[in-house]
């Protein structure tokens, strides 16, 4: 075996770099914002993150963020394991679909929403008629952040299952299993660290979303406003304090999902 060449100049420049860049871009802002929110004393960060509408910017939240987060793991196992395991037609396009969000801007999301559900639209009478509120409301923000985050499962787990092929299924088919049988004995035990590592994904944009929600939340404080929103609020009212308080929380719950990311990129890592 080869014993590995000394690091030369250029690679201490690239680490350089690569060290200064991320000092400048990552670092520091959020060095900044913890001494922000702590600028003036435990008490006052305290206060500013159990004020009532702080609270309830931080529960609606991780009830946006759990129901995204639902909702995209069963549609993402089904539409991988149908793009996958079948032949059909139309297969390309529903594939294009999927990846649609990544390429229209948030902003644009929250106005087809918008469009589709607002007083202006078709089907706003019937939706009055109902008595379903989707506009200036929770489930319309629920719907605006399935919308940006719902590729990030289905495309952890495809090109695992486009890896494995098809023949372990076919063989147990063949041995008479039935296909809730299949798929969680045969295929399940191969995509789980995928799927767990998209649900940590996808949980780590729904929780940060914006652009789409800001369309299609209307700002109400204490009613449509999550943690980004909120922020924001609080920014533009001059209250830096309390926008760096909730902000650190955001953070502090971003660094646990990067935690369980390298945790599970690690597990997957060490069993594939």
């Amino acid at each position: 075996m080869e014993r590995r060449k000394k690091t030369g100049p250029f690679q201490w420049i690239a680490i350089g770099v690569s060290a200064v860049f991320l000092i400048v871009m990552l670092l520091l802002p959020l060095v900044y914002v913890m001494a922000t929110a702590f600028g003036e004393g435990v008490q006052v960060f305290l206060a500013a993150v159990t004020d009532p509408y702080a609270v309830r910017s931080i529960l609606l939240t991780v009830e946006v963020t759990v129901i995204t987060v639902i909702v995209n793991t069963v549609f993402g196992v089904f539409a991988s394991w149908c793009l996958t395991k079948f032949r059909f037609r139309g297969k390309k396009v529903i594939s294009a679909l999927i990846d649609l969000p990544l390429t229209v801007s948030p902003i644009i999301a929250g106005l087809i929403y918008l469009l589709t559900f607002g007083r202006q639209s078709i089907l706003y009478p019937y939706l009055q008629g109902a008595g379903v509120k989707i506009v200036f409301a929770v489930p319309g923000i629920v719907l605006a952040t399935i919308f940006v985050t719902f590729p990030f499962i289905s495309r952890e787990i495809i090109p695992v299952l486009t890896s494995q092929g098809t023949d372990e299924e076919e063989a147990a088919a063949l041995m008479g299993a039935g296909g809730f049988t299949i798929f969680w004995r045969v295929t399940f035990p191969h995509i789980k660290w995928a799927l767990l590592y998209g649900i940590v994904l996808c949980t780590a944009r729904a929780m940060g979303e914006f652009g789409a929600v800001s369309v299609l939340s209307g700002h109400l404080k204490g009613k449509t406003n999550t943690m980004p929103l909120y922020i924001e609020l609080l920014y533009q009212g001059y209250d830096f304090t309390g926008a760096f308080a909730v902000s650190a929380i955001l953070v502090l719950m971003a660094v646990i999902i990067l935690v369980l990311r390298s945790l599970l990129e690690a597990k997957g890592t060490k069993e594939s």
